[in-house]
């Protein structure tokens, strides 16, 4: 499902106005690496990407109709100068996940950014 689902969300996010940069994942979550229009709100943008791509998972795949999106999210501004390693990150998650799991990768995360969080709703 992943070799469709990823190019069918860089297609959510060029038609919301902005640019996917790199979008992958694993099976319990997904990184989408975008340039999005200032006019926007994340929020929007994420509402936006998780109605539509739930509906087409379930319209396409009709053995998935178990698919469903978590409530919250994770969004972060980040340096262009980092680009080029977030996009490698991104395109090696498999690899890496086998190595680290991603709650305390995400944890962590946080932790080192220092943004509060209250674990009980991190991940639901």
């Amino acid at each position: 499902m992943e070799q469709r689902l990823h190019p069918y969300l860089g297609g959510i996010i060029r038609e919301l106005g902005g640019v996917p940069i790199r979008v992958g994942g694993v099976a319990e979550h997904v990184h989408l690496l975008a340039q999005l229009p200032a006019t926007l709100s994340l929020a929007d943008v994420v509402r936006d990407i998780k109605a539509n791509s739930s509906g087409w998972v379930h319209d396409t795949f009709p053995g998935r109709q178990e698919f469903a999106w978590q409530i919250g999210y994770g969004g972060f501004t980040v340096s262009k100068s980092v680009l080029t390693d977030l996009e490698l990150y991104i395109a090696h998650q498999k690899e890496h996940h086998a190595k680290e799991p991603f709650e305390p990768e995400f944890l962590r995360y946080l932790q080192n950014n220092e943004v509060e969080y209250d674990e009980r709703f991190v991940f639901d």
